[in-house]
């Protein structure tokens, strides 16, 4: 028989049996390190919860080597230099869902590590960390010196310990929900998420909270026992407010039993029945508490009473008020919405009845009713693309100023402005806008409000471009062609006399009209060359007549006829402009100044202007100082259209050229340390220097035109001069009307007569700062994510500042010094016919330094040097207390009067708890 199988030698069946062996002895083996920690059921079972243990999967945790287990705990040591961290993950794990869960697991994951030892009691389920230890666990961190963590009670208690000179190191911190507590012991429940602690401190906003005990109930409510509230942030505050028992519900509240203030750690016999703290960090309603003020005129009064009312995320109120004994008021009602990204504004609303004792007449006392209207609006520009509305109204009674006795400084204010825009662009290219605007003087208390002002602007198209251009264009390519149309109404009057038929009456409304064209020629050579023609109509809606009266020697107005009236305007014109560059290096090898660099812009203009408006223009003869008509009087053109919405067109045929001159300097300099290239700087000397004129051959008479000079300059980098001047090249006679007769030509050489002028130099001084990264914290802070002010709201917040500088002390720069210099002169044409030379000159300074690091002293005013007289002087003193500041303010010099001493915490939340006292008198 036949055996065509396979034969099995002894050999081979004896290496079949051993295989099986190894893999059924070795398959559930593992290998040489075990990649898990598997607990028997004898270990961590009770008899309870036998049946609902299983192990672990050892592949869904990580691979490690663990220390060496005894029967009782298990002893890991690391090298002091490095932290030897752990993980035991309790619960169930993505890899094995199918097991079930002891009842003494923890909730969540814990991660923990120490810096000398970690110690786990496998039988009692506890694990303690020395030195450094840490634990997470979900959203809770804490550390400490030695922290137990009990499984079966799921409890983690923390502790400090001292060195070796007896130094307590590590005392416990819990961060959880953003709170921070610092305590001598804590205890913390992780399942409840409740804990306790001794001897606590933490900090809620802006409030520092001491407590002998403290109970978590959840992440944000706290209770405590014998606990100190302070905005002091030092081991032992300046001052406080202690209580026996308190609830804290983070970011919202405090709320205390009976309460007594301390100082300096000597508590005062004060006590309050129940304290409220609110810590709320967003806007809350709430009572607006007053100041007590003193007025030797107008009494004893409470100036800022009133309520603060939140009625929805995009809107709020404020109503405030002022009362005093001698009968004055006044009333605030400002709302203010804000819709971010999209729009915001503020309305202030403030009537005022002031009444002050009389010092002459009758009358015992002296009342005024004045009212002040400010509304604010801006809108996003990404909320509507090509749309745009904006607001800044500031309506007032021109007395209004003058009778805010708080404010020293705002009867100085006698020019307010209105204007309300809007605005749309269609089609990316055609612009629409319509404003109102109003403005008054409340020295003359002349009222003008000019509205409805409508304006539609074509940019400039060019008809011959090619719609895909390609190499360099033609130059007829640059013929442009565009247009503007503006429609304006107007009317003027004095608050005195106003009434609704006046307004009515001196309304009147105009529009124009312009067509620029204009042609871009090629550059040739470093001259460009632009011709241009400009066509321009006017609309009047009246025409005034005047003659002169030598009875009264003085003009009078005939009639006013109303109307449709027309002028036209034309001009031709071809501009050249160039600029001339030019360096001067001859100094030396070793001077520090290496060059100087003078640019020069030369721009001449050719243009032609026919005698459009002529036959609008007349003479008339004007008042005279004898009133003798034997004498030789003065005459003036004048035209039908004067005082008209736009005003009339220039008489005459204009033809000749305009001329203008700016020159720009700046140096070169060498550092004599830094032999770099760093060390080279350039600095402008003069921005702009320059003159501008023009020269009218076709004229009879006054060819040659005023000169127009300007100055621009920044010297040192914080002196700035600007300056200006207005020069007739003319002879004028007794009268002060001009002679065709240069000023140059006779006995004298004069180049002319100043008709305006003006100079400003302004500059500013300040030390380095004692701490440059407070400084830097402090200008990032100011830049970062700031809504911006209103006009309304930043003038208000810098009378406010000028009112109370020592408010605002800046103790971190020893000095500081902001001057400034201001001339203006004019020699007008007035009403009457009669020029007017007026002159102001004043001086404001400010400044402050720091008499200690403690105390500063600061001083501002305002000197008027025309009159040489000081019109406003105000001294302040402040003193940083650390948790406090005291302030005193004095303006002694001035329209009104002024005294404040303030002592008020820094703390925003407790900006109500302050010692004031106010006192001032208004100057009649």
């Amino acid at each position: 028989m036949n055996n065509n199988g396979r034969n099995i030698t002894f050999q081979s069946l004896l290496i079949l049996i051993f295989t099986v062996l190894f893999f059924s002895v070795t398959f559930n083996s593992p290998a040489n390190y075990s990649p898990a920690v598997r607990f028997t059921k004898t270990l961590t079972s009770s008899p309870a919860a036998a049946d609902t243990i299983r192990p672990f999967n050892p592949d869904s945790l990580p691979r490690a080597r663990p220390p060496s287990v005894d029967t009782s705990y298990r002893n890991i040591r690391a090298d002091t230099a490095r932290y030897l961290t752990m993980r035991l993950r309790y619960g169930r794990s993505a890899d094995t869902p199918d097991y079930q869960i002891s009842k003494d697991t923890m909730e969540a994951e814990f991660t923990y590590k120490a810096s000398d030892s970690i110690r786990i009691d496998i039988r009692k389920h506890q694990v303690r960390l020395y030195s450094k230890a840490e634990i997470q666990s979900k959203d809770a961190h804490m550390t400490a010196d030695h922290i137990l963590l009990d499984q079966d009670k799921h409890l983690v208690t923390a502790s400090p310990s001292k060195d070796s000179t007896g130094n307590v190191i590590g005392l416990p911190k819990l961060v959880q929900a953003d709170n921070t507590m610092v305590s001598d012991t804590i205890k913390y429940d992780t399942k409840t998420q409740k804990g306790i602690t001794q001897h606590t401190y933490t900090v809620s906003g802006q409030m520092y909270v001491h407590a002998e005990k403290m109970k978590k109930i959840t992440p944000e409510e706290y209770f405590g026992y014998r606990g100190v509230f302070t905005t002091c942030g030092l081991d032992t505050p300046h001052f406080a407010f202690r209580t026996n028992k308190m609830k804290i519900v983070k970011d919202k509240f405090a709320i205390t039993g009976p309460v007594h203030p301390e100082f300096e750690g000597v508590p005062l016999p004060v006590y309050i029945p129940f304290g409220f703290f609110p810590l709320t960090t967003g806007r809350h309603s709430g009572l607006l508490p007053p100041e007590f003020t003193s007025s030797d005129q107008a009494g004893l009064g409470l100036t800022g009473l009133g309520y603060y009312k939140v009625i929805s995320d995009y809107f709020d109120v404020i109503l405030k008020t002022d009362l005093y004994t001698y009968g004055g008021y006044a009333f605030y009602f400002t709302p203010t919405y804000k819709v971010r990204y999209k729009y915001s504004g503020q309305v202030n609303f403030t009537y005022q009845y002031t009444k002050l004792l009389s010092s002459a007449g009758a009358d015992a006392f002296q009342a005024t009713k004045t009212f002040s209207f400010n509304w604010s609006h801006s809108m996003d520009t990404k909320a509507r693309p090509g749309t745009n509305f904006s607001a800044n109204v500031n309506v007032a009674s021109t007395k209004f100023a003058a009778s805010q006795l708080n404010n020293p400084t705002a009867a100085y204010n006698n020019q307010l402005s209105s204007s309300i825009t809007y605005s749309h662009t269609f089609d990316g290219k055609y612009n629409l806008t319509m404003s109102a605007n109003h403005n008054q003087d409340n020295e003359t208390r002349l009222i003008n409000v000019s509205l409805p002002n409508l304006s539609f602007t074509v940019p400039t198209l060019y008809p011959f471009q090619s719609k895909t251009p390609v190499g360099t264009p033609k130059w007829y390519e640059k013929f442009g062609v565009g247009i503007s149309t503006t429609i304006a109404g107007s009317s003027s009057f004095y608050d005195s006399l106003f009434t609704l038929k006046r307004a009515i009456d001196t309304f009147q409304w105009g529009a124009q009209n312009t067509i620029p064209i204009s042609l871009a020629l090629p550059i040739k050579g470093p001259v460009q060359v632009t011709p241009g023609v400009s066509l321009s109509e006017r609309v009047y809606s009246q025409r005034m007549y005047r003659h002169y009266d030598p009875a009264f020697n003085k003009v009078d107005t005939d009639a006013i006829q109303k109307g449709l009236f027309q002028e036209e305007n034309m001009s031709y014109s071809i501009s050249l402009a160039s600029a001339i560059f030019g360096t001067f290096q001859g100094f030396g090898r070793n001077s520090t100044l290496m060059g100087i660099r003078h640019v020069i812009r030369p721009t001449v203009s050719f243009s032609y202007t026919p005698n459009f408006a002529g036959k609008d223009w007349y003479t008339i003869r004007t008042p005279y100082d004898s009133g003798d008509l034997s004498k030789n009087t003065p005459t003036r053109r004048v035209s039908y259209y004067d005082g008209t919405t736009y005003g009339p067109f220039s008489e005459g045929t204009f033809g000749g050229l305009s001329f203008g001159l700016d020159n720009h300097f700046e140096i070169k300099t060498r550092s004599k340390t830094d032999t770099s290239s760093a060390g080279i700087k350039k600095t402008t000397i003069i921005d702009g220097l320059g003159i501008t004129g023009s020269y009218n051959y076709l004229a009879d008479s006054f060819k040659l035109s005023n000169f127009t000079l300007y100055l621009r300059s920044t010297l040192f980098k914080n002196i700035n001069i600007t300056a200006g001047a207005t020069v007739d090249p003319y002879q004028h006679n007794s009268f002060g009307t001009d002679v065709d007769k240069y000023a140059w030509e006779g006995k004298g050489f004069s180049v002319g007569r100043i008709t305006s002028g003006n100079i400003a130099i302004s500059t500013n001084f300040k030390s380095a700062p004692l701490d440059q990264k407070l400084e830097d914290q402090k200008n990032a802070a100011q830049g970062s994510d700031q809504i911006p002010m209103t006009m309304e709201e930043q003038q208000a917040q810098l009378n406010y500042i000028r009112q109370n500088p020592a408010q605002f002390a800046d103790f971190n720069i020893p000095w500081s010094l902001n001057l400034s210099f201001a001339l203006n002169f004019t020699n007008a044409l007035q009403s009457n016919y009669t020029y007017k030379t007026t002159i102001t000159s004043s001086i404001n300074w400010s400044g402050d330094f720091n008499l200690t690091p403690k105390w500063k002293i600061g001083l501002n005013g305002y000197y008027d040097v025309k009159n040489g007289d000081m019109q406003s002087l105000t001294a302040s003193i402040s003193r940083d207390l650390h948790c406090w500041q005291m302030s005193i303010n004095v303006t002694p010099v001035g329209y009104s009067h002024f005294f404040s001493f303030t002592i008020s915490p820094k703390a925003g939340i407790l900006q109500d708890l302050k010692i004031n006292r106010t006192k001032y008198f208004y100057n009649e």
